[in-house]
């Protein structure tokens, strides 16, 4: 965020309905948004509607915004919200928030793990790879997914993270292991396979 945003003037201008601040809000903003309703839906109109729907809740409710947060941490509340709704809406029957994976003495643990590490970066990075490790985040849960791709993709700190989804800093961590050890998880048997050429 810039300092404009970060003084009190920026939030007055948007309290006071100036359509160049809301602008700038947009403009400024609109692209991380994109983003996440992207990583979040995996569907390009899907995100384009979640993007223009988290600007019209912004403008509606910007009078009752107190600046507690960073504008751009209340923007993805909203947007996050927005995405996990329509998540529910097409799995009704999905029950699971959490996805546990625990042994009998309570600890988590994935089922499967490969190591990644000693694959060369050009096979990490194309395209058949991004759309297998693309599949596998949509197969997290909502609120896993919500945490993994704000923290892990979008770079926010574990208290935007926090701020943003509206828990605590410690339910961030916990929910970014579950979701990083099911990725690890889900991703196992197709990296297995790729492995076998760099052993």
């Amino acid at each position: 965020m810039t300092n404009e945003y970060n003084n009190g003037k920026f939030l007055d201008a948007l309290h006071s309905g100036d359509k160049k601040a809301f602008a700038k809000l947009v403009e400024d903003n609109s692209e991380s948004i994109y983003r996440v309703a992207l990583r979040m839906l995996n569907n390009q109109q899907d995100a384009e509607d979640i993007l223009q729907e988290t600007f019209i809740k912004a403008m509606k409710y910007l009078p009752d915004f107190e600046g507690r947060s960073q504008l751009s941490t209340w923007l993805y509340r909203i947007a996050v919200n927005e995405a996990l709704m329509l998540i529910r809406k097409r799995k009704p029957d999905f029950i699971s928030i959490d996805n546990e994976i625990e042994t009998e003495q309570g600890d988590l643990i994935p089922r499967q793990i490969v190591d990644f590490c000693c694959m060369p970066e050009d096979t990490l990075l194309n395209s058949e790879t991004q759309s297998h490790i693309s599949a596998a985040i949509e197969t997290l849960s909502p609120a896993l997914r919500a945490t993994f791709i704000l923290r892990d993709i979008s770079g926010l700190s574990t208290k935007e993270t926090a701020d943003t989804l509206n828990i605590s800093e410690s339910a961030v961590k916990t929910r970014l292991l579950r979701a990083r050890m099911d990725l690890r998880e889900s991703l196992s048997s197709y990296f297995s396979s790729r492995m076998v050429d760099y052993a």
